[in-house]
């Protein structure tokens, strides 16, 4: 019998996990993104800072149909062409995404959830991630149930 350090069984474990994830995606078989409320909790999470944050395109038209062309190349492969989610992202859809603040979004678009398969956008200009704030509230909840 092989004996590893707890280290080495860490990342042996990792490594299995991560490859799993991996083999999971390229065949589909990832777990349903329904609406699962833990999926967002994320939300919760946000720093009262900024989630007090306000948009400073709230009430720029022009600002939504940006932020939808930003959606369209950056956003749809994961959360779906009509923003209800996908194989890799949750509706945005929903009354928890819908009724964040926007600080609240813009918080998580900066900062991602990695570990959820969220990137990181703070790269992409602020100005950019506040037109998508606007488009995805622009959307309003889905009357159709989040696909499963």
């Amino acid at each position: 019998m092989i004996r590893l350090a707890k280290t080495d069984r860490a990342a042996l474990i990792m490594a299995a996990s991560l490859l799993l994830g991996v083999a999971n995606a390229q065949t589909g078989n990832s777990a349903p993104q329904g609406h699962d409320k833990s999926v967002y909790a994320e939300l919760e999470t946000v720093p009262a800072k900024a989630a007090a944050r306000q948009n400073p395109f709230e009430s720029d038209p022009e600002a939504v149909a940006a932020g939808a062309k930003l959606f369209e190349q950056r956003c749809a492969e994961c959360h779906g062409a009509n923003a209800e989610g996908g194989k890799k992202g949750p509706s945005l859809r929903t009354e928890e995404v819908q009724q964040a603040t926007p600080g609240s979004l813009f918080w998580l678009m900066t900062n991602g959830v990695v570990r959820k398969g969220m990137p990181v956008w703070s790269r992409l200009p602020e100005p950019q991630r506040w037109q998508l704030v606007s488009y995805i509230k622009s959307l309003g909840i889905s009357q159709t149930p989040p696909k499963q």
